[in-house]
């Protein structure tokens, strides 16, 4: 399915994220599975800064099921890059999460993808409800509320 770069105002909360040396492949731009990780750094950051994730003792904890991204524009060392973040649905035990990533001056995602969590019990790792905490700070960056 094809796609197009989305811009910055389809975003409702935004990371800075640096880059390393070690991000570049041997093409000199960063190697697709960094991207992956800056989905993780930005939806985890967000989760415990909003108080909605102790990565210790969280009793119930989210759990990647799925993840899609498509690449528009090449990133690289040395950059600064702005991830974007929103809520593509809010379910009773699971997030679709929706990460864009800009190079810092660019107005359209050089690429942007989705990952689903499904969030479960630490101990049992049987599915559980959101927490309200959580469901708290994910409703501010529902597409569609």
């Amino acid at each position: 399915m094809k796609t197009d770069p989305l811009s910055r105002s389809a975003y409702s909360h935004f990371r800075t994220i640096t880059t390393r040396w070690m991000d570049n492949d041997a093409y000199g731009h960063v190697n697709n599975v960094v991207y992956y990780s800056w989905f993780d750094t930005a939806v985890n950051h967000y989760l415990i800064e909003a108080g909605a994730l102790d990565v210790e003792y969280s009793p119930v904890i989210g759990l990647v099921v799925e993840t899609h991204c498509n690449y528009f524009s090449p990133l690289s060392f040395p950059q600064q890059i702005h991830a974007g973040l929103r809520v593509a649905s809010l379910g009773n035990s699971s997030v679709r999460y929706e990460v864009g990533l800009f190079g810092a001056e660019a107005d359209l995602t050089a690429a942007h993808g989705h990952f689903v969590h499904v969030y479960v019990d630490r101990q049992t790792r049987r599915p559980a409800a959101l927490p309200t905490q959580l469901r708290a700070a994910l409703t501010p960056l529902l597409i569609n509320p």
